[in-house]
Parts: structure tokens; sequence; C-alpha cells
């Protein structure tokens, strides 16, 4: 018994328990275990039961040991069959509409019947949805909104995940004995936000076919999509798809080259080839003659076709050979010249965590400055600062600084919000209080629909306050679950440019706003670009990975980044913008 299948049964019975209504303990009972079971490093389970050493691995408790005794011993389980057999099989998709939890699914089925995407949009279009409770006509305009997003989407996930899903095949494929060496390429490599399917290659010692079919023969498989010599496409029993491309130990660099893509980078390689007399044979190189050029590696490759090496984030088709030719590529930035972030909360707001905690946090990471954002009053919601609350944070932070400054430890703590932009365009709080800040980030949290000429508007109309530091996460996007507001990005640029603000390009995986194709764009006007995790606890700090990666993709160096400067820097900035003096 595989932990992929494992997982995956635990979850199903996770969801389908959620959608009966049970208690929300109970079903993050199964959804914990499936993923504590997923992360185990063995091939089967059973010697883990056996031994009972599965019953001490933490978020594993008697219930979900059940289940996984039920199909190490039968191969199924009778409460996932029997929740199965008592639930519409179209309720489970009902969960990937963007907005529509489980309980508000119960009750539509409750009330309506709804057991389906169709049934649920057919409700939406005749007015039916409005008669539930919690349900009205803007509510049900935002569903038909969310089924088409939706059906727009498709089965692409987050790259967090696809990411995860890649390094637990990639080693998977290592395993095997005939595997000289193996990578991830297609879209996980070139860092996209979104992905539809995990790409390796592998070099085989052995027949490339043979070891091929194998892995298509590989537990938790539901089907055998595509199987062609060397290359096989399976679909697993959680979704996840996986393009495998098995090739001899000589072919292996041209075919991770080609298989990273993207498709439109690909053919102006060869075309570049081709200038030289160099033909592309699948994945093989031939010269004028016909015989096969040897080509150790991408870099070889790359130089055979006159061009400078390109990292696997830039490959989009999008100038990146050209500039490759010209010896214009960017010093791309790094992780490690992060000097620290700027965008987190505490439990002052919605955070999870003290400001001591974040500070340790970002002091174990190598940072030497972290900026405390927690919510301005306005988002109420979020337990937003009242200006009394304000003063309170500063006095907490002004005494962490104190014993850091004591101690002699270079650590620093900035004093900074997320404000919310108003509606009118205005920063929350007022004059005072925001003087009282190092540096805001000013954020969209509010009025989401209103009309692009009106959101651009209040956007611009916000960065003509020099107290903005940062235009925090400016298109509002939600990956996969809610699509930006309607804004003009050339205008806000623009502004953005004209008046020397920051734009935030937020890391948090579900955002990663500002868009890597706007980076670069930002990059041209001279925008400053702060990566801010947006994180709301010890462990979201990690975010800035995600940024980097995007940010990479933007061709931003370290110039570029307003947070790969020292704290001082930083506060100079902000200064800067505010025309003034004001005290550090």
């Amino acid at each position: 018994m595989d932990p992929r299948s494992a997982a995956h049964a635990l979850t199903r019975i996770a969801a389908l328990l959620e959608l009966r209504g049970e208690s929300r303990f109970k079903t993050r009972a199964y959804a914990t275990a499936a993923r504590a079971v997923a992360a185990l490093d063995t091939d089967d389970l059973r010697p883990l039961l056996r031994d009972g050493s599965l019953e001490s691995v933490p978020g594993v408790g008697p219930a979900t040991l059940a289940v996984l005794r039920d199909l190490a011993t039968t191969g199924e389980s009778a409460l996932l069959e029997r929740l199965l057999d008592d639930t519409p099989e179209g309720l489970l998709e009902l969960l990937r509409i963007p907005g529509l939890g489980a309980a508000k699914i119960h009750a539509l089925h409750e009330r309506l019947g709804v057991a389906s995407v169709h049934d649920l949009a057919e409700a939406a279009a005749d007015g039916r949805l409005t008669t539930v409770p919690g349900f009205g006509e803007k509510t049900a305009e935002r569903v038909l909104k969310g089924i088409a997003f939706y059906r727009q989407s498709g089965a692409r996930v987050l790259y967090p995940r696809a990411a995860v899903e890649a390094a637990r095949l990639l080693a998977d494929v290592e395993r095997h004995p005939d595997v000289a060496a193996a990578a991830v390429a297609g879209s996980v490599r070139r860092r996209r936000e979104v992905v539809c399917d995990v790409d390796l290659v592998a070099a085989l010692l052995g027949d490339p076919a043979a070891a091929a079919a194998s892995f298509a023969r590989g537990p938790a498989v539901r089907e055998i999509a595509r199987a062609e010599g060397g290359s096989v496409c399976v679909r697993y029993v959680d979704g996840t798809q996986l393009d495998l491309h098995c090739v001899a130990p000589e072919r292996y660099a041209v075919a991770l080259w080609r298989a990273t893509g993207s498709a439109e980078r690909v053919a102006e390689v060869a075309a570049r080839l081709a200038a030289r007399g160099l033909t592309l044979d699948g994945d093989e190189l031939r010269d004028a003659a016909g015989r096969a050029v040897e080509v150790p590696d991408e870099a070889a490759l790359y130089a055979r076709a006159g061009l400078a090496f390109v990292v696997p984030e830039l490959r989009e088709g999008r100038g990146e050979v050209e500039a490759a030719a010209a010896g214009r590529l960017p010093g791309l930035i790094e992780p490690g010249d992060l000097r620290g972030v700027l965008h987190c909360h505490s439990t002052w707001s919605d955070g999870a965590a003290s400001i001591a905690d974040m500070a340790d946090a970002a002091r174990a990471r190598g940072w030497s400055y972290l900026g405390v954002t927690d919510h301005s009053q306005y988002a109420s919601y979020a337990g937003g600062l009242l200006p009394d609350a304000v003063r309170r944070q500063h006095d907490e932070i002004d005494a962490l600084n104190a014993g850091w400054a004591d101690a002699g430890d270079g650590f620093r703590l900035l004093k900074g919000i997320e404000a919310d932009i108003l509606p009118e365009g205005r920063l929350d709080y007022d004059d005072a209080t925001l003087d009282r800040f190092d540096f805001v980030v000013a954020s969209v949290h509010s009025r989401f629909g209103m009309p692009e000429a009106e959101m651009t508007a209040r956007v611009c109309r916000a960065m003509d306050d020099p107290r903005l530091t940062v235009l925090g996460h400016p298109t509002g996007r939600l990956l996969l679950a809610r699509e930006g507001y309607a804004i003009d990005m050339t205008a806000v640029l623009d502004k953005a440019a004209e008046t020397g603000a920051a734009i935030e390009l937020n890391a948090d995986p579900h955002r990663l706003d500002l868009d890597w194709r706007l980076c670069r764009e930002a990059k041209a006007r001279g925008i400053t670009i702060a990566i801010g995790p947006d994180a709301h606890s010890p462990a979201g700090l990690d975010n800035v990975a995600f940024g980097v990666g995007i940010a990479r993709k933007g061709w931003l160096e370290p110039a570029d980044v307003l947070n790969a400067r020292s704290a001082e820097d930083v506060l100079a900035f902000a200064r800067r913008r505010r025309g003034s003096t004001h005290a550090d």
C-alpha cells in the first residue's frame, strides 16, 4: 500500500465528511492524517503497520489508523465506500468552485438538490439560488463567475503543490536501478505560478522504453494517458499528471532542455542552431553531415547556438534569446540577496504569532530587519489596529529594539502598517497617525467590484500620498480562486514611476502579485519592487522563496528590489517619498 493512494483515500474521506456536515474536528483529523502519510518516505505502508511504527506518526490517530489497516488488508476502505455510496459524485467537484465551501454546498444540496456543477449553474441562472438563506443576487453572480473560472482553470494547481509533487515523483524515478540521472523539467522547472502537470526527464543505462513502461505500471496510477517508446503520461488517483521522458545518457541534456520549454523558446534556439548548420533530431543534435554532436549539458547546447546560458526561469520566449546573444542577460536576484522583509502580521491583528516570535524567525533566516505591518483600523474583520493600539504596539517594538541594541545585536524591527486604501483613494488613519510609521504598505481590501476607471483612480490617488511607501498586492488576484479586480495596470505603473512609490511582489503563493510579466514592465520604468511574504506566522516568512522565483521570471536584479537593501536604505527610501526628515 503506497502512501499516495492511502493519503488520497484519507483526503476524500475528509471532504465527504465535511460535505455531510460533520464536525470540523472530525474532518480535520482525516485531512491531517493524509498529509502525515503523504510525507512518509516509503513505498509501502504495510511494514509500518505490522511493526506498529505507524501508530507513532504525529497526526495519525485511532480512526485514521483503522482506515489504513482496512486499506492494507483489503485494498479498500469500507468507510470511504460507504461515504461514496451516500454522496452524489458531483458534490466533490463543487468544492473546487471558488468561494463555495462545504457548508454552503451542503445547504444547496439539502434545499435545492444541487449535486453537480451543472446543477449549480442552472440554479444560479434561473434564480433558485437566491431562495436559499445567505445567497442573494450578487452571490449568484459570483457563483456564475466562479463556475466559469473553474472551468477555465481545469486541473491546474499552484506552484508549491506542483513542486512538492515533482520532488516526490523525482525521488521515485531516481530509485529505479537503471536511472543514471533525472531532473524536473517543464513549467515546474520554469517556476510558473500555476502548473498543469509534472514533467520529468531521466537518463537510463538500460532500455528507456522498458523503464517508462515500469513507471506506467506503478502504484496509484489511475490511467495511462499516453505511452510512446521512452515517454509515458500517467494520471494518479489524486489527479496528479506525470509526463516522464526516458532517454539514453548521451541524449539527456538535449532532452532536459526540450522538456523544460517553453515551446516558443525552444523554437527560437533551434533556429539559432540551424543558422550554424546544426539540426535538432528529436533529443539529438546533428551537424550538416548528419553526425551526432556531443552535448554534455545545457550550457554546451546554448554555446553551440552562440548563446549565453539561459536559466530556466527566463525560458518563456520573451526576448531572453536575443539578450543571451547580445550578452545582456540580467544578473538575477537570489534568495540570499534579501536583507529583510517588509510585510508580515502578528497577533496584534490577524497573525498567529507575537512580534517577538516573528522577529526570532526572521533572525533565524539570517535577515537583519523585519517590517511589522498589521492591518489598519478599516480592516476590522482582521483585527485592524485603532490609533491607541498603534501607539502601544510601537512601545513594544521600541522595547524589543532596545534589547537587541543593548546586546549588540544588529537586528531591527521597523514600524510599518498595511493601511487600507479606502474607496475614495485615501489611506486609512489620519495624517498624524500615518506619520508615526517608518513605512506604509497600502492595499485594497474592499469594494473589489468597482469599475476599472474608478479602481484605477482610487489606487493612483493613494499613490499621490507621499506616506505610501509600497503599493501592496496591486491587482488583488487569488490564483485559481479569484481574478484580480478591474484595474489599468499600465496607468498604475506609470503613476508609480512618476511618484517614486514601490510596488509589492506579494509572495504568498496564492497571490504572486505583481505578476512576473508586469515585473519586467515595472523594471523598465525604474520602479522599485518589494518582495513581501505577507506572512501571518513564522512559517509564512518562507513565502519569500516563491516571490524570488517570480522576481527572477520578471528579470529582476538585486538593485531592483527594496528589501535587498539595508534597513537604513529602506528608511531612507520612505523618507524620500515623504520629502521630509521623518525620524527613524
